[in-house]
């Protein structure tokens, strides 16, 4: 039996990721140059074949799955939704921090948002939905989730989540290395 891989692809880029603002609930669209490079999403993926594809209901997701070439397949999952930040929405972290000194979204969460249980709890129903699966997943979402689900895919606390650093419109590959849980690939930019 063939090994699944499954595909995080995290959003194109918008005016806040553009200035470090936490783009949580917040719906707004990507970038003319997160469009664009979306849009290479699709020869990137052009040769793969999805047993499942599920999108974040939030526009700039959505937007991405569509401009990749997955919008008429991608079943939509609110678990796909980045975390709630709260009374933090739309700050830098140098305006976190101001209030909060150390704070950590990943073990502090967010007053008046989630908790790192909360979304931990998500992150565990997206796993256990992709390993139910036969065949390879795309997911189509957020950095902060997608790090925790990363976190969450090899068994480790949401707090984990800090080690995986992601930039906007990349491919990561989670799957296995005998039967144990592994990254195939992480945080790969597409070539623009």
């Amino acid at each position: 039996m063939p090994i699944q891989k499954v595909y995080l692809i995290r959003h194109g880029e918008t005016e806040w990721s553009l200035n470090g603002r936490h783009t949580g609930t917040t719906d707004i669209p990507l970038t003319e140059n997160g469009r664009r490079v979306a849009k290479l999403l699709a020869a990137a993926l052009a040769k793969e074949k999805f047993a499942l594809v599920l999108t974040s209901p939030l526009k700039r997701a959505r937007e991405t799955c569509e401009l990749a070439g997955f919008g008429a397949r991608a079943e939509i999952d609110r678990d796909l939704m980045e975390w709630n930040y709260g009374a933090y929405e739309g700050l830098t972290p140098e305006e976190i921090h101001a209030q909060a000194p150390g704070w950590m979204i990943f073990t502090d969460g967010c007053p008046g948002g989630e908790s790192p249980a909360q979304i931990s709890a998500r992150a565990d129903r997206l796993v256990a939905r992709v390993r139910s699966m036969e065949g390879d997943v795309a997911l189509f979402a957020h950095g902060h989730l997608f790090r925790t689900l990363a976190a969450r895919w090899h068994g480790l606390p949401a707090a984990a989540g800090s080690h995986f650093l992601l930039d906007t419109a990349t491919l990561n590959v989670l799957s296995y290395y005998r039967d144990v849980p592994a990254v195939k690939r992480w945080n790969a930019m597409l070539a623009s």
